[in-house]
């Protein structure tokens, strides 16, 4: 098989999987009885402020590895080259662990219980779906040296 046709994903569905959790947390905190207790509003505030710079940082750092790399940004083009430095050397993944801290720190930040919520399910289904998928294409991509690098790179932390 051709490891060019073995692509991740006909779309890049990642964005719009993260903006849909962001919106319907938003909408479920309306009308939420739930909230962070007033004592921890400022810890927790401070708490989010860190998470999404760190976020942010994560995500932008990620994106620069793969841009110094010239390889594909999207999930859904062929990569052209196994990306192991930067912060891929800690996690396969440190864009979406960048958008996932990014919603938890806006959950603290906001005091939106579904955000943080959604933050962790998220992840799931992004490992589930998404990032299953990209490593299907990384395996028949790069075969043996994909697999050393799972084994001695985390997939999220």
């Amino acid at each position: 098989m051709n490891a060019y046709r073995v692509k991740p994903l006909i779309f890049p569905w990642t964005p719009f999987v993260y903006l849909a959790a962001i919106s319907l947390a938003f909408i479920l905190d309306r009308g939420s009885p739930w909230d962070i207790a007033p004592d921890w509003h400022l810890p927790a505030q401070a708490a989010g402020i860190l998470a999404a710079a760190a976020g942010l940082w994560m995500a932008g750092w990620g994106y620069a590895q793969l841009i110094r790399c010239r390889t594909a940004l999207l999930s859904s083009s062929p990569t052209s080259h196994l990306v192991t430095s930067g912060p891929y050397r800690f996690t396969r993944n440190p864009v979406y662990l960048g958008y996932t801290l990014i919603m938890l720190g806006t959950g603290l930040m906001t005091g939106n219980i579904w955000m943080m919520a959604s933050a962790a399910l998220t992840a799931v289904i992004t490992h589930a779906w998404i990032v299953k998928s990209e490593e299907r294409h990384l395996l028949a991509r790069f075969g043996f040296e994909f697999e050393c690098y799972c084994r001695r790179t985390r997939a999220w932390i």
